[in-house]
């Protein structure tokens, strides 16, 4: 997935002289501001467009087979300028066969049949290996037209421990499980990316029904909301789900003797159970015939007294699942009250008992813990992925730090109102910034480098550096101030595909500051965080440090005085100190007491090399 050089990289890197300070684009990317599709305020432009799906899903599975069958129609729009002479179809099971295109036949999506507008089309299954396959069209697809695709296809469930398949013997997660119309858009055309297991989603909002067929017994949980629990479940289940959406207590659905007893879902052979979900981005599903369910709901919208059902499905041995509805709850409740402060914009969450520690849309496919704190903390981040990438369509299969870094910043947040401030800094520090800010950085990648491109640090450019620029860019704003930043960038670009500009453009808008030089510096330049505090004079009122940032980034700190009477004071800077040379700079901490020590300390924002951030009176 990675390319041993990124020409990306060098793009930027040759402005740096030049153009500093500037935001600069790669020509794709410029193209699409100049063309009018993405506007320089923040905004979607004047001839934004993206295209979309209605997709009617059937799939079946009887095991202990691990075969999954699956029907699917899919009305596609084609809303973009362009005709379209072929179509990119997504194929996510094919990454189970291999690299370096394998071809093994056990695993990945076999196509039965595909039909477009109802004549057959062209497909070769032994050449349509890969996560991505094109297909002629017969006819072409012009601007503001549609098409019917109809797809007959199946594929082996993997028994790996990853982000879907075998659970266990009689439990089993479904993602990225039908093949899929790529997403086309304004600036790259075909999203072509290999999935390659390990960067996420790209995909079309879309609308969807997905109906799933399993023997009786076994109970499924899915993306939307159920419209048939009468025609799949016994009453007695049908009135405790009920009662659910209306109950902040967690009510036990099902429980592990309600399994015992074989008599949850209607006696039928099979039974199909039926959800439906609109202008969204996936579906995923999750089936067994003996976990638990549990089920609450809370209100997300205090005006509208919108309520959103919780769920968790799970075994029941595993004590913290017992748990996940009510820290759901809590989660749902936080996020749509503080940070990011929108309501969540789901009618529910689902928590299953899986391997990945995964997002999908309404669903989380989390790992079971022995530690209560740490499993709060894993589903905190994966509900946070409901506004990015799920709510904010974000292309993170190509620029990761627009879902991961901000999942990580929220995680931080709301484990700062779970636990305290002492254990969430503690625990960002080490699992977010400590492993990054000491290794190497000669090496060092910028933000905005684009996902397969990195060759450095991966998972520090997806998830703990920007996750410090948005809480510099809280430090620096002030709470207010970046949350109606933040508004503005989420009311702007829920539901569409925004881009890293556009995050930039729409907080310079929100804020109402010019904060080119901020996101220079976080996102365009090879940085990390090392300050060192080379100069200390006495003044009239105080006294004056003189401060070189060795590492680049523009971070907030403490200058610590320690006094001659043994108490401390703490001046806080915020990065603004930075804006006008991001390399060395002068500030006062003004005190009349006489000072024995003045150490710089960033708390989260961990110093590479802490040994030149204190002066000693002499």
């Amino acid at each position: 997935m990675f390319k041993s050089t990124s020409l990306f990289v060098l793009f930027c890197l040759a402005f740096f002289s030049v153009n500093a300070q500037t935001l600069t684009m790669p020509p794709e990317i410029k193209q699409a501001y100049e063309k009018g599709t993405r506007s320089l305020n923040g905004k979607p432009g004047k001839k934004y467009w993206q295209n979309q799906g209605r997709y009617d899903i059937s799939v079946s599975f009887t095991p202990p087979s691990r075969i999954v069958n699956g029907v699917e129609e899919i009305s596609y729009v084609n809303n973009s300028p362009d005709t379209l002479r072929s179509l990119n179809f997504k194929l996510i099971m094919n990454v189970h066969r291999g690299r370096n295109g394998t071809t093994d036949t056990t695993a990945g999506i076999r196509i039965d049949n595909l039909q477009i507008n109802g004549a057959k089309a062209d497909w070769d299954n032994s050449k349509a290996i890969t996560t991505n396959y094109a297909v002629d069209l017969k006819a072409p697809l012009f601007p503001h037209d549609s098409l019917k695709i109809n797809v007959t296809w199946h594929y082996l469930l993997t028994k790996t421990r990853s982000r879907e398949g075998v659970l266990d013997s009689t439990s089993f997660y479904l993602a990225y499980f039908y093949p899929r119309v790529a997403v086309y858009d304004d600036y790259k055309g075909w999203d072509t990316q290999p999935h390659t297991g390990a960067l996420e989603f790209y995909n079309d909002f879309n609308d969807y029904t997905l109906k799933v067929t399993v023997p009786k017994n076994y109970l499924v949980w899915a993306t939307g909301t159920l419209r048939n629990p009468s025609g799949v479940l016994q009453p007695e289940y049908v009135q405790k789900l009920q009662a659910s959406f209306s109950s902040d207590s967690t009510i036990h659905v099902v429980t592990a003797q309600d399994l015992a007893n074989k008599n949850i879902t209607t006696q039928n052979a099979t039974n199909t159970w039926v959800w439906t979900s609109t202008h969204i981005s996936d579906v995923a599903l999750a089936a067994s015939n003996h976990y638990d369910w549990d089920a609450a709901s809370v209100v997300v919208d205090d005006k509208a007294q919108r309520r959103v059902a919780i769920q968790a499905a799970f075994a029941d041995a595993s004590e913290d699942f017992h748990h996940y509805v009510q820290f759901a709850h809590n989660t749902l409740d936080w996020f749509s009250h503080n940070l990011p402060g929108v309501p969540y914009p789901f009618p529910k969450t689902t928590s299953v008992q899986g391997f990945a520690d995964m997002e999908y849309p309404m669903m989380v496919n989390d790992s079971h813990e022995k530690d209560l704190v740490f499993a709060q903390l894993v589903q905190d981040h994966e509900i946070a992925h409901t506004y990015f990438p799920f709510y904010m369509g974000t292309n993170e299969s190509r620029y990761a730090f627009m879902d991961e870094g901000w999942a990580t910043t929220f995680e931080l947040l709301i484990g700062t109102a779970e636990h305290g401030k002492q254990m969430a800094d503690d625990f960002y520090k080490k699992f977010r910034v400590d492993g990054w800010i000491h290794a190497p950085h000669a090496k060092e990648n910028p933000i905005i480098t684009p996902s397969p491109e990195v060759t450095y640090g991966a998972g520090n450019n997806a998830y703990g550096k920007p996750s410090l620029s948005y809480l510099a860019l809280k430090d620096m704003l002030g709470d207010e101030l970046f949350k109606k930043a933040l508004h503005t960038y989420m009311e702007n670009w829920n539901g569409k595909h925004p881009i890293p500009w556009d995050y930039f453009y729409s907080m310079k808008k929100g804020s109402g500051k010019d904060l080119d030089w901020f996101f220079y510096n976080w996102f365009f330049t090879p940085s990390y965080i090392d300050l060192s505090l080379d100069k200390v004079e006495k003044t009239s009122n105080g006294h004056q440090l003189t401060i070189k940032n060795i590492g680049g980034f523009a971070v907030p700190f403490d200058a610590i005085a320690t006094y001659a009477d043994g108490t401390t004071e703490s001046f806080h800077q915020t990065p603004a100190v930075w804006e006008h040379d991001q390399k060395n700079i002068s500030i006062t901490i003004k005190t009349s007491k006489e000072v024995k020590s003045i150490t710089l300390d960033g708390g989260i924002f961990m110093d590479a090399d802490t040994k030149n951030n204190t002066w000693t009176a002499n």
